[in-house]
């Protein structure tokens, strides 16, 4: 029997495991992902946040995250943020576990993803700009179909620290994503 990948809009009922994925991380896993471990939010401020994302119309999101279930079983989140309707956003991939990390499931579920964010968002591309020195996401995002642009310096998102970073991105028209799901 082979494993069921899907994917969801996250509700209510999953803020609890995004929640729990970041606040009860192991630091040397966040770091690695580029995180500065002095910019985590408080866990009241976090659930709040994404309390108030999902009640939001897409036109209105900052961010806007999706659900992967592994056999019907919630396993990782896929997010979007710096969310440019109508033109572009950012990318963020996160598997909960480590076991669920080694599947090598993350092309699968990404591809399942992006047409959730290119057509509720009307996006005309999606760039990611993972750490450089984290290996697995840059895999996943070239296997998906994104292209890497170049390598810089940033600090990339709000909990992150000042790093290199390649930048990933794909564009709906060039790649034709299949807007069904």
């Amino acid at each position: 029997m082979s494993d069921q990948l899907s994917v969801r809009e996250m509700q209510l009922y999953d803020i609890h495991y995004v929640v729990d994925y970041w606040l009860n991380a192991d630091q040397t896993y966040l770091v690695g992902m580029g995180v500065d471990l002095n910019k985590m939010p408080e866990r009241e401020d976090l659930v709040a946040y994404l309390t108030e994302q999902i009640s939001l119309p897409y036109l209105n999101k900052s961010s806007y995250a999706l659900i992967w279930e592994l056999n019907q079983i919630p396993v990782g989140h896929c997010n979007v943020d710096k969310i440019d309707y109508g033109n572009s956003a950012a990318l963020h991939l996160h598997f909960w576990n480590i076991e669920n990390r080694r599947m090598r499931q993350g092309t699968p579920f990404l591809k399942l993803s992006l047409p959730y964010f290119f057509k509720n968002l009307k996006l005309k591309s999606i760039y990611s700009e993972p750490f450089f020195q984290n290996v697995a996401p840059h895999s996943v995002l070239a296997q998906a179909g994104f292209e890497c642009e170049q390598e810089y310096i940033t600090t990339p998102g709000s909990l992150n620290f000042e790093q290199k970073v390649k930048r990933w991105v794909i564009e709906s028209e060039k790649n034709r994503v299949n807007l069904a799901y």
